[in-house]
Protein backbone atom coordinates (compact mmCIF):
# COMPACT_ATOMS: atom_id res chain seq x y z
CA UNK A 1 0.00 0.00 0.00
CA UNK A 2 2.67 2.33 1.08
CA UNK A 3 4.08 2.18 -2.68
CA UNK A 4 0.88 3.00 -3.94
CA UNK A 5 -0.19 5.96 -1.77
CA UNK A 6 3.31 7.17 -1.98
CA UNK A 7 3.10 7.23 -6.27
CA UNK A 8 -0.33 8.57 -6.65
CA UNK A 9 -0.05 11.25 -3.83
CA UNK A 10 3.16 12.89 -5.07
CA UNK A 11 1.85 12.67 -9.05
CA UNK A 12 -1.64 14.56 -7.62
CA UNK A 13 0.96 16.84 -5.37
CA UNK A 14 3.03 17.56 -8.46
CA UNK A 15 0.15 18.61 -10.55
CA UNK A 16 -1.60 20.53 -7.97
CA UNK A 17 1.79 22.29 -7.14
CA UNK A 18 2.45 22.60 -11.40
CA UNK A 19 -0.82 23.77 -11.61
CA UNK A 20 -0.53 26.94 -8.84
CA UNK A 21 2.84 27.55 -9.80
CA UNK A 22 1.95 28.23 -13.60
CA UNK A 23 -1.33 30.27 -12.05
CA UNK A 24 1.35 32.92 -10.35
CA UNK A 25 1.86 34.98 -13.47
CA UNK A 26 -1.51 35.63 -14.21
CA UNK A 27 -3.25 35.92 -10.43
CA UNK A 28 -3.75 39.69 -11.40
CA UNK A 29 -5.71 39.00 -14.97
CA UNK A 30 -7.74 35.85 -13.53
CA UNK A 31 -8.93 38.09 -10.23
CA UNK A 32 -10.38 36.81 -7.08
CA UNK A 33 -13.69 35.79 -8.42
CA UNK A 34 -12.78 33.30 -11.05
CA UNK A 35 -9.09 33.12 -9.33
CA UNK A 36 -10.94 30.51 -6.96
CA UNK A 37 -12.92 28.72 -9.53
CA UNK A 38 -9.57 27.78 -11.42
CA UNK A 39 -7.86 26.62 -8.13
CA UNK A 40 -10.51 24.84 -6.96
CA UNK A 41 -11.08 23.03 -10.89
CA UNK A 42 -6.96 22.69 -10.67
CA UNK A 43 -7.09 20.91 -7.45
CA UNK A 44 -9.97 18.56 -8.38
CA UNK A 45 -8.56 17.37 -11.55
CA UNK A 46 -5.42 16.44 -9.39
CA UNK A 47 -7.47 14.81 -7.25
CA UNK A 48 -8.58 12.64 -9.63
CA UNK A 49 -5.22 10.63 -9.49
CA UNK A 50 -7.00 9.49 -5.81
CA UNK A 51 -9.49 7.57 -8.36
CA UNK A 52 -6.80 6.33 -10.09
CA UNK A 53 -4.50 5.09 -6.95
CA UNK A 54 -7.39 3.34 -5.29
CA UNK A 55 -8.25 1.45 -8.56
CA UNK A 56 -4.75 0.83 -8.97
CA UNK A 57 -4.46 -0.90 -5.90
CA UNK A 58 -7.83 -2.62 -5.98
CA UNK A 59 -6.56 -4.18 -9.06
CA UNK A 60 -2.86 -4.99 -8.16
CA UNK A 61 -2.55 -4.85 -4.68
CA UNK A 62 -6.06 -6.20 -3.70
CA UNK A 63 -6.59 -8.91 -6.18
CA UNK A 64 -9.55 -6.91 -8.16
CA UNK A 65 -10.98 -6.53 -4.72
CA UNK A 66 -11.43 -3.91 -1.75
CA UNK A 67 -13.57 -2.95 0.65
CA UNK A 68 -15.21 0.79 1.08
CA UNK A 69 -13.10 1.37 3.97
CA UNK A 70 -9.91 0.12 2.80
CA UNK A 71 -10.25 2.22 -1.01
CA UNK A 72 -11.37 5.17 1.46
CA UNK A 73 -7.87 4.94 3.39
CA UNK A 74 -6.42 4.22 0.44
CA UNK A 75 -7.77 7.71 -0.95
CA UNK A 76 -7.22 9.52 2.21
CA UNK A 77 -3.68 9.12 2.55
CA UNK A 78 -3.03 10.05 -1.26
CA UNK A 79 -5.43 13.02 -0.42
CA UNK A 80 -3.18 13.89 2.72
CA UNK A 81 -0.33 13.54 0.47
CA UNK A 82 -1.38 15.73 -2.41
CA UNK A 83 -2.40 18.27 0.64
CA UNK A 84 1.04 18.23 2.10
CA UNK A 85 2.74 18.74 -1.43
CA UNK A 86 0.26 22.01 -1.83
CA UNK A 87 0.49 23.50 1.50
CA UNK A 88 4.72 23.39 1.15
CA UNK A 89 3.97 25.06 -3.05
CA UNK A 90 2.05 27.42 -1.68
CA UNK A 91 4.85 28.53 1.35
CA UNK A 92 6.91 28.57 -0.91
CA UNK A 93 4.85 30.90 -3.77
CA UNK A 94 3.32 32.84 -0.52
CA UNK A 95 6.37 34.04 0.46
CA UNK A 96 8.67 34.35 -2.22
CA UNK A 97 6.70 35.42 -4.94
CA UNK A 98 3.26 36.89 -3.63
CA UNK A 99 3.55 38.64 -0.26
CA UNK A 100 1.21 40.95 -1.02
CA UNK A 101 -1.37 38.13 -1.83
CA UNK A 102 -3.62 38.43 1.53
CA UNK A 103 -3.40 42.34 1.49
CA UNK A 104 -5.03 42.46 -1.92
CA UNK A 105 -7.52 39.52 -0.93
CA UNK A 106 -8.35 41.92 2.02
CA UNK A 107 -8.82 44.84 -0.05
CA UNK A 108 -11.12 42.44 -2.21
CA UNK A 109 -13.08 41.60 0.49
CA UNK A 110 -14.06 44.69 1.51
CA UNK A 111 -14.66 46.21 -1.98
CA UNK A 112 -17.01 43.00 -2.58
CA UNK A 113 -18.79 43.98 1.22
CA UNK A 114 -18.84 47.66 -0.14
CA UNK A 115 -20.49 46.83 -3.39
CA UNK A 116 -23.05 44.91 -1.87
CA UNK A 117 -24.51 47.54 0.80
CA UNK A 118 -22.19 46.64 3.86
CA UNK A 119 -22.42 49.67 6.51
CA UNK A 120 -18.66 51.04 7.57
CA UNK A 121 -19.30 49.26 10.86
CA UNK A 122 -19.35 45.48 9.29
CA UNK A 123 -16.67 46.40 6.94
CA UNK A 124 -14.58 47.36 10.65
CA UNK A 125 -15.90 44.31 12.19
CA UNK A 126 -14.26 42.51 9.20
CA UNK A 127 -11.05 44.23 8.99
CA UNK A 128 -10.40 43.27 12.79
CA UNK A 129 -11.04 39.63 12.08
CA UNK A 130 -8.85 39.59 9.33
CA UNK A 131 -6.30 41.30 11.46
CA UNK A 132 -6.57 39.03 14.25
CA UNK A 133 -5.12 36.37 11.86
CA UNK A 134 -1.57 36.45 11.34
CA UNK A 135 -1.42 34.93 8.04
CA UNK A 136 2.13 35.81 8.12
CA UNK A 137 2.96 33.19 10.41
CA UNK A 138 3.79 30.34 8.13
CA UNK A 139 2.28 27.66 10.70
CA UNK A 140 -1.32 30.06 10.40
CA UNK A 141 -0.45 30.26 6.99
CA UNK A 142 -0.04 26.44 6.31
CA UNK A 143 -2.80 25.30 8.37
CA UNK A 144 -5.62 27.64 6.89
CA UNK A 145 -3.96 26.39 3.33
CA UNK A 146 -4.26 22.85 4.08
CA UNK A 147 -8.29 23.42 4.58
CA UNK A 148 -8.34 24.45 0.82
CA UNK A 149 -7.71 21.26 -0.97
CA UNK A 150 -8.46 19.05 1.99
CA UNK A 151 -12.08 18.91 1.02
CA UNK A 152 -12.03 18.39 -2.13
CA UNK A 153 -10.11 15.97 -1.84
CA UNK A 154 -12.37 14.02 0.64
CA UNK A 155 -15.25 14.01 -1.55
CA UNK A 156 -13.10 12.67 -4.71
CA UNK A 157 -11.98 9.83 -2.08
CA UNK A 158 -15.48 9.62 -0.58
CA UNK A 159 -16.74 9.39 -4.41
CA UNK A 160 -13.76 6.72 -5.73
CA UNK A 161 -14.11 4.65 -2.69
CA UNK A 162 -17.85 4.12 -3.52
CA UNK A 163 -17.16 3.84 -7.30
CA UNK A 164 -14.53 1.45 -7.04
CA UNK A 165 -15.71 -0.88 -3.91
CA UNK A 166 -15.67 -4.68 -4.91
CA UNK A 167 -16.38 -7.30 -2.24
CA UNK A 168 -13.95 -10.21 -2.14
CA UNK A 169 -15.59 -13.56 -3.43
CA UNK A 170 -16.00 -16.64 -1.88
CA UNK A 171 -14.40 -19.61 -3.90
CA UNK A 172 -14.83 -23.30 -3.30
CA UNK A 173 -12.21 -25.95 -3.42
CA UNK A 174 -11.36 -25.74 -6.62
CA UNK A 175 -11.41 -21.63 -7.35
CA UNK A 176 -14.00 -21.37 -8.94
CA UNK A 177 -16.53 -18.20 -7.78
CA UNK A 178 -19.81 -19.46 -5.62
CA UNK A 179 -21.18 -15.78 -5.17
CA UNK A 180 -19.82 -12.45 -6.38
CA UNK A 181 -20.87 -8.75 -6.85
Amino acid sequence: MKRTVLVFGLISGAISSALMVAMVPFIDVIGFDKGMFVGYTCMLLAFLLVFFGVRSYRDNVGDGQITFLRAFGVGSLITLISCICYVITWEIVYFNFLPDFFTKYTNYLVENMRASGATQAMIDAKLQEIKSINYNNPIINSLITFTEPLPVGFIVTLVSALILKRKPRERDIEGVVVTGN
